[in-house]
């Protein structure tokens, strides 16, 4: 039985719902067996889980690594399977340095936003950090007001 998992086995090491499990189900990319009314996992399909929530956490589709996972149960050698990790890794790399590079350029216009206000309420006298505080404060109570 050590071999074997419960959905809430699964949710429970992976820190994650039993409605996650299902659901990863329902989209093929893993299977249980029937025991009574208790889905049953193996290793196999909790080390499937576990390529599952790695790929999503970089930003994988899920299409993506369904692509991937087939090539387990077609590629014995593992040929394909490590080529298709390198493709798509490289891939995904480069998606993220563009991305990189285009939060880089936001951060900076909103420093320069940033450093405009703290400029304008400098010149009206007032700390910028107790005007932020103060704005914050009134904004909270107008909202909770609002409600």
């Amino acid at each position: 039985m050590d071999d074997l998992y419960t959905v809430t086995d699964l949710a429970t090491e992976f820190d994650i719902t039993p409605r996650a499990v299902r659901f990863y189900e329902s989209k093929g990319l893993i299977s249980s067996r029937r025991v009574g009314r208790t889905r049953i996992y193996t290793k196999r399909e909790r080390a499937r889980l576990k390529i599952i929530l790695r790929s999503k956490s970089v930003g994988f589709s899920l299409a993506a690594v369904k692509d991937y996972l087939e090539l387990y149960d077609t590629d014995h050698s593992k040929l394909k399977q490590a080529q298709g990790l390198l493709y798509g890794s490289r891939q995904r790399i480069v998606q993220l340095e563009r991305q990189k590079e285009e939060l880089a350029v936001m951060l900076d216009e909103l420093r320069k936003m940033e450093a405009e206000a703290i400029e304008d309420l400098k010149s009206r006298g007032l700390d910028p950090e107790e005007s932020l505080k103060e704005y914050v404060a009134t904004s909270v109570e107008n909202k909770e007001a609002a409600e």
